[in-house]
This record gives structure tokens, sequence and C-alpha cells, in this order.
């Protein structure tokens, strides 16, 4: 099947720059596909022909060697390393696969395929890029000088279902008690804070806690790329935009946060602060929007608020700490810190309240 294979690679290739004046489509290709082997005298079955249309479908349109892992639902990342090999983390654990490229040049074709549709470039002058595609995967990629041993691409998936409270408990991310006892929260309006490190599951977390919000409450999400997934008919999504090819365009999350501020949201969901827009989510969590969802990086609870009075402090406005150690204090109330454990699982390892009256920050751990 491979020398099969090969023969209408040759054939095939030929036969779509001719049709398209150098620019292949993809809806040719079954068609030539059939005339190919029909012509080559290759007796193939419908089983075959559809097998072979969606492998070249892949290696000319689409993301080649690695889209059988993107069709796989349990496995959440792909992680191409150079010519070094590809990566996976299937079902909480990362995983080698056979797959290799042949050079970098194919892993930049496969780069640029992805990012070109979204607005984006990439080269040597900007050697970094982060999008989002349509079925909502972040795609992270960097190449040399960069990247020292070739080209890198990363892409998260999501699922397209709405991930709800019952999820975490069926994930074990968390027991029923503590899942309903942040459900009540939620819905008692009571500001959170998740907090985690990389790839601990926050966002998905965020997801499942937002889910809990009434379907009569308006719900304004602020996200770098749109991941969450919320049912509710009233929701609101932002994205941030980083600047054009001309440096120009940007915006960030700060700016979004202030839109919000102006769209009479009854909650602000924001995917994540890393910065200065850490002191305008804890002054619309201070000014009236009380239940509103955030994430953080941070290693426990009782950090996350250290960090978080760090990134407030990057907002510029030169307050004095105590007046931002009063914001905090008074806008988030709960903080539920994630780990991932070595077997690959997400967590909830912290579910904390925090007293107002702390000094400069007190917590009370919650064992529901």
């Amino acid at each position: 099947m491979t020398g099969v294979r090969e023969r209408l690679e040759r054939a095939l290739l030929l036969r779509l720059r001719d049709a398209s004046d150098g620019q292949p489509r993809a809806d040719q290709l079954g068609t030539l596909l059939r005339d190919i082997a029909a012509s080559e005298r290759i007796v193939l079955s419908t089983a075959e022909l559809r097998a072979l249309e969606r492998y070249f479908d892949d290696r000319f349109f689409g993301l080649g060697a690695i889209a059988p892992l993107l069709r796989d639902d349990r496995v959440s990342e792909v992680m191409v390393n150079g010519t070094r090999g590809v990566w996976i983390e299937r079902d909480g654990q990362v995983e080698a696969t056979p797959i290799r490229f042949r050079d970098a040049d194919e892993i930049l074709v496969l780069i640029e395929r992805l990012v070109a549709p979204l607005g984006r470039r990439i080269d040597v002058a900007q050697p970094l890029v982060d999008a989002r595609l349509a079925d909502g995967s972040r795609v992270h990629a960097v190449i040399p000088p960069i990247a020292l041993q070739g080209p890198v691409l990363t892409i998260r998936r999501f699922s397209a279902r709405p991930f709800d409270p019952d999820d975490l408990v069926r994930t074990g991310t968390a027991s029923s008690a503590a899942v309903a006892w942040l459900v009540e929260a939620v819905r008692s309006r009571r500001s959170i804070l998740v907090s985690g490190g990389t790839s601990s599951g926050k966002t998905t977390t965020l997801n499942a806690l937002a889910y809990a919000i009434g379907d009569h409450e308006r719900i304004v999400t602020i996200e770098d790329a749109a991941e969450l997934r919320l049912p509710q008919p009233n929701v609101v999504g932002l994205e941030t935009r980083p600047p054009s090819v001309e440096g120009l365009g940007a915006v960030d999350t700060r700016s979004l946060l202030r839109n919000a501020l102006r769209m009479r949201p009854d909650r602000i969901v924001v995917g994540e602060v890393r910065g200065g827009e850490a002191l305008d989510m804890l002054q619309a969590m201070n000014t009236g929007h009380r239940g509103s969802l955030t994430t953080a990086h941070a290693s426990s609870a009782y950090r996350a608020l250290l960090r978080l009075e760090t990134m407030a402090m990057m907002a510029g406005l030169d307050l004095p700490l105590a007046a931002i150690q009063e914001q905090i204090r008074r806008g988030i109330e709960i903080v539920v810190h994630q780990e991932r454990g070595a077997d690959g699982r997400r967590r909830i390892v912290e579910i904390a309240e925090v007293d107002p009256e702390g000094d400069p920050y007190a917590i009370r751990a919650i064992a529901p």
C-alpha cells in the first residue's frame, strides 16, 4: 500500500497544480484521486479510497502527520519538538509518539498553514506566534533563532462540550461535597480566584464553576484565547488581540475589562490575570460585580493572594500597598487552588475563604 500511495501522491501533486494554476484546492481532491487511480489502473476499494483521501487531505491541506492525533478525543495536547519527535498528552499522561518530521521546513509549512488564515505571521523577524483555531484549540509556535533546536509547535485542545460541575466529580478533580459547596458559593455571588500552576486545570475548573451562574444573569468573559464554553443564553465573549504586522491594533485585557464595565455585566469572568489588569479586576469585584471569577498562576492559595498583590502593583497607578491589600481582602472571597499530580490527574487541593479583616491576609481552609 505504501508504494501505491507514493505513486498516487506524485501524480496527485501534478494534477492539483495543473487544475488550479499552482494553488491546490481541497475540494478537487476526491475527484482527482479517483481519476488518477483509474488512469494508473490501480484498483482500490471504497474504504481504501476514503482512507487515502483523508491521508492526502491531511498531507496537502491539513495538519499532516499530526492530524490523526487531533482526532483522538483523549489527546488534550500535541507537542512537536522540531525534528526530534512528537509528544502528546493523553488522559493526563505525556507520552512519545512514533511520528517524526523529515526536516524543519516541513514543520514550518505546517505552522504557516495553521496561522496564515488567522491573519498571523511567523518569520525570523517575528519568531513567536499565538493563535486560536476555529475549533477553539490554542496554538503556540516558536522558530529559530529563538528555538535552538528547530521549530516547536504546541497545540492545546479543549472539549467542545461545556464542562459542568458534575464533570469535576467525574474526573476526580474534587469530591461531590466540595463541588456542591463551590456551586452554592457561585450561586451566592461570592467572588472566586482559581489558582494553580501551568496545565493544572485552572481554566477547566473556572468553566465548570461559571456553568453554575444563573441563566438570568449577563456574563462577560475576557480571555487571551477563547477557551470557555458557557451554556447560559446571555454571554458576551471578548478576546484580546495582539498587534498587527505593523505593530498596531493591540487590545489587551485591561482595555477589555474597562469596556466590559460598560456592557452592564452581572458577572465578569477573566480567563487569567497576569499583570496590571489584576487591579482592574479587583476594582470590578469591589464596585458592584460580586460573584466574578478569574484565575492566576500560584503555588498555593495564600501565595495566590500575594501574587495578586504584585500584579496589581504592576498597574502603574502608584497606589499605596495598604490600599491594594484592602482591595484584595474585600474583593476576593474564596481561593480554589488546584494542582496536577504525578499521575497526570488534576485535583483541587485547597479551598480557602479570605478573611476581610486579616492583616495582610488570613485564610480559613474549607473542608466540606
